[in-house]
């Protein structure tokens, strides 16, 4: 279809309960559901686009889901009469309504995508730069614990197929030293683990507990510390690879990093850096400067891991490290589609756009309209 204009914006909340009861992070952080913002974009011919933004609580990165809807509020009157497949220009138009926000932004990019999809017939992830077929590691997320506990649900994940592991720390040094321990202690060949402490330590208790594992642990750390400079400081004393992700978030941070040496690789969360307009840039970068991605959500549902999937299998293959399994957070379905895990492993599906179907008894109405 040559004129191809976004005719209406639809906004739905779904309340997400994490599946493991509490999560727990760095700072006595606990979550207990995620709020998400669902964006149904509907065309003038009746094609619809689906799009997520699920921030991780308020106190993760600068976003919040009542932020998310508010956002959309400024942004969506904007965006009726233009071409969804317009990528980069329905971004300047998001853009020059609000500045930052980029969870608001997430939702409508990634629904533009899958618009873009089905409007030409091809899967999101050709559209993105084609697909690498292949086969993507999923990686789990194990919340911070008592250390035996952690051991098992890592044995717990594995025994479900997973490769990949995110372990949660930032606590005291030795007591998160035992717990990467002890996830680490049943590892096998072919396992990665990402060591995440999402800016809850500093350089000092970073250092003492880097100092007390045991020799021959193999992870990469993620998110040590929560600011630069403590950042590039500890990277100058250690060894051990080190992942930028809540410092990660626009192209000005990744190439920041790139021209400090600042970091192995990033994890590209999609709200997090904006959708995937921005994220194919944050992956181009780091593909050209030889760092590593793990492409992840801040959490989501069915619709979140989608676009996550997609994403993934652009990046090549000694490039990318993992994509999460955010559905395994949450205990909602909220859309239908062949994302099947295999052997912890996954990859995208060959429909048109995302390759979804909402499951609106799940949505229900929507909270906001736009046209």
């Amino acid at each position: 279809m040559k004129d191809l204009k976004i005719a209406k914006i639809d906004v739905f909340k779904v309340d997400l309960p994490y599946a493991g009861g509490v999560y727990r992070l760095s700072g006595g952080r606990e979550y207990r559901s995620f709020d998400a913002t669902l964006v149904r974009i509907t065309a003038n011919n009746g094609l619809e686009g689906w799009g997520e933004s699920t921030p991780f609580g308020s106190t993760w990165i600068a976003s919040h889901a009542l932020g998310v809807r508010a956002g959309i509020a400024e942004i969506a009157p904007s965006l009726i009469g233009l071409d969804p497949r317009r990528v980069n220009r329905i971004n300047d138009a998001m853009d020059g309504a609000l500045v930052g926000h980029l969870h608001a932004k997430t939702a409508i990019d990634v629904a533009c995508w899958d618009v873009f999809g089905k409007a030409v017939d091809l899967p999101v992830c050709d559209l993105l730069g084609g697909r690498t077929d292949v086969a993507m590691p999923v990686i789990s997320s194990i919340y911070m614990g008592d250390p035996e506990d952690m051991r098992h649900r890592v044995a717990q994940h594995r025994a479900m197929g997973y490769i990949a592991h995110s372990v949660k720390i930032g606590d005291e040094p030795a007591m998160d030293a035992a717990r990467i321990a002890a996830s680490l202690a049943d590892k096998k060949p072919g396992e990665f683990f990402i060591v995440d402490a999402n800016g809850g330590m500093t350089v000092e208790t970073a250092l003492r507990m880097l100092r007390l594992l045991p020799d021959g642990l193999d992870f990469v750390l993620e998110a040590p510390c929560a600011t630069w400079r403590e950042c590039i400081s500890l990277r100058r004393r250690t060894d051990v690879p080190i992942i930028f992700d809540e410092l990660a978030t626009d192209d000005a941070t990744i190439a920041h990093i790139v021209g400090d040496d600042a970091a192995e690789g990033i994890g590209l969360k999609i709200s997090k850096n904006g959708g995937l307009t921005r994220g194919r840039r944050h992956r181009d970068i780091c593909v050209a400067a030889g760092l590593t991605v793990s492409v992840q959500e801040t959490t989501g549902s069915d619709i979140a891991f989608a676009a996550i999937v997609h994403m993934g299998q652009t990046v090549p293959e000694k490039n990318l490290r993992c994509v999460l399994e955010c559905r395994d957070i949450v205990s909602i379905k909220t859309a239908d589609g062949p994302f099947e895990v295999v052997d912890g492993r996954v990859r995208a599906p060959s429909l048109p756009g995302l390759g979804i179907t909402p499951r609106l008894e799940v949505l229900g109405e929507p909270i906001a309209s736009y046209c």
